[in-house]
């Protein structure tokens, strides 16, 4: 039953605009993530179980990139530059992660494809990106990407022709999981009396 009081009734609304407005931020960042996986849009690549069964004879470079975030103490570099397939045809390249530190460090990789209208159809197979990376002191490790280009990209009015595309990954540091935690933690000292 809405108050007679105008003021009261204002304030009513107001706070049920604010309710609105603060599910719709709960529920934005899931609907963006999803819009971002159906059209490709902001470079999202799509994920399959299987390669292609249709490979094409045009070809198309795929170039990689390799950030790591302010703070992150990882080096990470691709081992190749770049490869060029034809379009539908398997690929994989590796990436190399290094933690010089005299701790374990555990890393999550974001990535992105530019340029965007390629996003849709670069199609992932398997990714060190889908898992968390926990590297040792001083371990090397090299982290393997299977992917392939869509060959409905050559059917695309905005992605036709798109001769290059580049893979780009940031990692960023992320909390070690429990077990690799509690081993990293200082044991407590014994107090003598």
């Amino acid at each position: 039953m809405m108050p007679r009081d105008p003021n009261a009734r204002m304030a009513v609304k107001l706070a049920g605009i604010a309710a609105v407005m603060v599910s719709l931020s709960f529920a934005a960042v899931p609907f963006y993530d999803w819009f971002c996986r159906v059209t490709g849009y902001g470079g999202t690549t799509n994920v399959a179980e299987t390669a292609s069964d249709e490979i094409l004879d045009r070809t198309v470079t795929i170039r990689f990139d390799s950030n790591v975030e302010p703070g992150m103490p990882w080096e990470f570099k691709p081992v190749e530059r770049q490869v060029t397939l034809r379009i539908g045809e398997t690929g994989l390249a590796f990436y190399e992660a290094y933690n010089p530190t005299d701790r374990t460090v555990a890393g999550t990789a974001s990535y992105n494809v530019a340029p965007d209208a390629a996003g849709y159809y670069f199609t992932k197979i398997d990714c060190f990106c889908f898992e968390q990376q926990v590297l040792a002191p001083g371990e090397r490790v090299l982290m393997p990407v299977s992917f392939y280009v869509d060959p409905e990209m050559v059917t695309s009015r905005d992605a036709s022709k798109v001769k290059h595309i580049t893979l780009s990954y940031t990692f960023y540091e992320t909390e070690l999981p429990e077990e690799q935690a509690a081993l990293a933690a200082p044991a407590p000292s014994a107090t003598v009396n």
